[in-house]
């Protein structure tokens, strides 16, 4: 996996970089939009820019390279995931306490209109 997933010579600063600091932002990112109620497409901007930010800490704190195409998708990729579950959680959350006349959870990210609404 080393060379295809992360560049590092252990997984172990990929999954701290990226997967806990770079997810827990993402994360973030994700919940604050959904907060703004805005629309799904700012929280996907938004972590496009993380992930140049978490390339940037690789680069800075563990010599990676900072301008790699390939290390960039995959960083992004984790953080659209961790970061659009943020957004669905939180989104669906909002949906049940403020229409909770209209829809109920039917999962942990996702609702449905109440029978008889």
């Amino acid at each position: 996996m080393q060379g295809m997933l992360y560049e590092e010579s252990t997984v172990w600063l990929f999954l701290l970089v990226t997967v806990v600091m770079g997810g827990w932002m993402a994360w973030m990112i994700g919940r604050g939009i959904a907060l703004g109620w805005r629309p799904y497409w700012q929280a996907v901007l938004s972590l496009l820019l993380l992930g140049v930010a978490v390339r940037f800490i690789h680069h800075a704190l563990f010599e990676g390279t900072f301008v790699s195409p390939h290390y960039y998708v995959v960083d992004t990729i984790v953080l659209l995931v961790i970061g659009s579950a943020g957004y669905r959680a939180t989104r669906a959350r909002q949906m049940t306490t403020q229409y909770r006349w209209l829809y109920e959870r039917s999962g942990p990210l996702t609702w449905r209109a109440k029978a008889g609404a």
